[in-house]
């Protein structure tokens, strides 16, 4: 195509995405689901597995293979990366202080518990000569492979679920989306251990590791301070201006660079650049002139082109369908309920320790990005591509249904206190009663 075909062609695909996208969030939502798995929902049903089996013609000229898919690539990874920016520029670093032993424990059981049980799953699955794995991939190799696989958080997913449901900034929200970096960052670490040894490369490993490590504690010291003058600019001009937001901007961009080349990923050096970010006016008027444009246009496209790339037809046979159903079980296992168990031994309340195993048991799209590096690698299978893909599906449509069971309702309960104590207030100055009190410290 020519670039004014490709760019007509993006046209029509965006309008494409964005109505369905609407259309299945809205559902989602009926369902209790956050709009974001209706994005990840929407993107199956444009690609192979609903559209491609209906009517393939029209799969094929809405998505033909080629440039214009590369486009939603590139589009979509700009959008989370946004997204992922404006995450961290309202992550509170100050309220993980006070929780900095449960994030450490959720975080390392949710590592731990995944590399003794993936090991032995790996263990099972490569008995298999070729059905799962490579036939070249070793022992070692397949049982980092699925500890990271097991691992791995939906923490673009994690944090909006968050947002969405407005825990952002609040103790619980922010000793989530800590464990879920953590644990993402550290299985991004593994996947790149594996693909060293795969690929014999050691360089892979040690820019994945170290410069990990270098990018992390040189924003979050040197980069917050040098960042920090940030803030009295914004103050001077009431607000962020243009040329100052440019600037922000071109950094953003500088810092996904980065963080992908040495291979942990864009969005860690997005979100890392907004928790350093300084907070107050300045990160206010950042959000507000992003957030709009970025979950509304761009951020789906990123779900939609990884639905796209996931066909769940291959699991065709019961001893696929059994092994598949062990997958789901070991991932709960390691992930949800083991965080679960690190929460409650660190005497954290059982409905905030529920709220935090059923986010952190959630995989999204995180998990399909690091599948599809491994199948592109030459590591695993497509069949066991498609059972980890379907382990992605289900533990993250879990999510939010077992957050609402656990937590959903003990806030709405907070939340009907608070407006009784306001109402009590609005009519005389007697002080509220001390569980309404308490009701309004809970919510802040």
């Amino acid at each position: 195509m020519k670039a004014t075909e490709l760019a007509m062609h993006f046209f029509l695909q965006l309008a494409v995405i964005l109505g369905v996208c609407r259309v299945v969030g809205l559902l989602a939502r009926r369902l209790g689901q956050p709009q974001v798995v209706g994005e990840m929902i929407a993107g199956v049903l444009l690609g192979p597995s609903l559209l491609g089996l209906l009517a393939p013609g029209v799969k094929d000229a809405l998505f033909p293979s080629g440039p214009s898919m590369s486009i939603l690539y590139v589009v979509g990874q700009v959008g989370l990366t946004l997204y992922m920016f404006c995450i961290g520029l309202e992550f509170d670093t100050g309220l993980i202080r006070h929780r900095a032993r449960s994030a450490t424990s959720v975080s390392l059981a949710g590592v731990l518990t995944p590399g003794l049980l993936g090991s032995a799953l790996a263990v099972v699955l490569i008995g298999q000569q070729g059905q799962y794995f490579a036939a070249d991939v070793s022992a070692g190799q397949a049982m980092l492979f699925m500890t990271a696989a097991i691992a791995i958080t939906a923490f673009p997913m994690l944090a909006r679920i968050i947002s969405e449901r407005r825990l952002s900034g609040t103790s619980l929200g922010t000793l989530a989306l800590a464990a879920g970096a953590t644990d993402d960052a550290i299985s991004w670490c593994l996947l790149a251990v594996v693909l060293a040894t795969f690929q014999q490369n050691a360089l892979i490993a040690v820019l994945a590791i170290g410069g990990g490590l270098l990018y992390a504690v040189g924003m979050l010291t040197v980069g917050r301070r040098t960042l920090a003058r940030l803030g009295p600019i914004a103050q001077r001009h009431e607000g962020v201006p243009q040329p100052l937001l440019a600037g922000v901007l071109t950094l953003l961009m500088a810092s996904a660079w980065l963080t992908d080349y040495i291979g942990i990923y864009s969005v860690f050096g997005a979100f890392l650049l907004g928790v350093a970010m300084p907070r107050g006016l300045f990160a206010r008027e950042v959000r507000r002139t992003l957030e709009p444009v970025v979950t509304g246009i761009l951020l789906p496209l990123f779900f939609v082109f990884s639905g796209l790339n996931t066909q769940l037809g291959l699991v065709d046979s019961p001893e696929l369908w059994a092994m598949t159903l062990l997958v789901v079980v070991v991932s709960m296992l390691g992930k949800g309920v083991a965080c679960y168990l690190a929460a409650r031994a660190n005497r954290e309340p059982h409905r905030d320790a529920f709220a935090i195993g059923s986010l952190m048991n959630a995989r999204g799209l995180m998990e399909l990005i690091l599948l599809n590096i491994g199948l592109q690698a030459g590591l695993i299978t497509p069949t066991l591509f498609t059972m980890l893909v379907l382990m992605a599906v289900l533990t993250t449509l879990m999510a939010t249904p077992l957050f609402e069971f656990g937590y959903g309702r003990h806030r709405r309960r907070l939340a009907t206190a608070a407006d009784a104590s306001q109402a009590g207030a609005d009519l005389g100055p007697e002080p509220a009663p001390e569980a309404a009190v308490a009701a309004r410290t809970s919510l802040s």
